[in-house]
């Protein structure tokens, strides 16, 4: 598996936008596609947040990750968020999310960031226990209970 960055493949814009629509918008009518996708394209960084991560088998696009930045309004002194952890139904179950999270964090380290926040619909916090997220309270976001975590990840 191989890892790149959204900057470098930013042809892969409309795919992630798409998954994304598909999962978490398209039943909820909470975004459309093009402002998905507008904030999607809004993270073809390199050096600096925001930024999505790529997964990659024999350029065969798997999942994608994203470095982002104040997430959830109701939390404005938290400024970086993990989201978008998305791996394709075909390649579930093959450590493809937890490897995108540990690029994710890999990149935050290297920005000099010491926390990173995330919500989850998840209120087990799934996957991302395993990766030293740590509750720190349950909540809504725009009508879903989700469950928002921090990892200290500063060196």
């Amino acid at each position: 598996m191989e890892f790149s960055l959204l900057a470098d493949e930013p042809n892969a814009a409309d795919k992630i936008a798409r998954w994304y629509f598909d999962e978490w918008c398209k039943d909820t009518g909470r975004y459309s596609f093009e402002s998905v996708l507008e904030r999607v394209s809004a993270s073809i960084n390199r050096n600096r947040a925001p930024l999505i991560v790529l997964a990659k088998e024999s350029d065969m696009l798997l999942g994608s990750a994203e470095l982002k930045t104040h997430e959830m309004d109701a939390y404005p002194q938290y400024e970086f968020w993990l989201g978008g952890v998305y791996v394709a139904e075909p390649a579930r179950g093959k450590g493809i999310g937890s490897a995108l999270v540990n690029q994710v964090i890999k990149r935050a380290q290297e920005f000099g960031i010491k926390s990173l926040y995330l919500q989850t619909e998840n209120l087990s916090g799934g996957l991302y226990s395993a990766h030293g997220f740590v509750p720190i309270e349950q909540t809504d976001s725009k009508g879903l209970t989700v469950l928002v975590m921090v990892a200290h990840i500063g060196v």
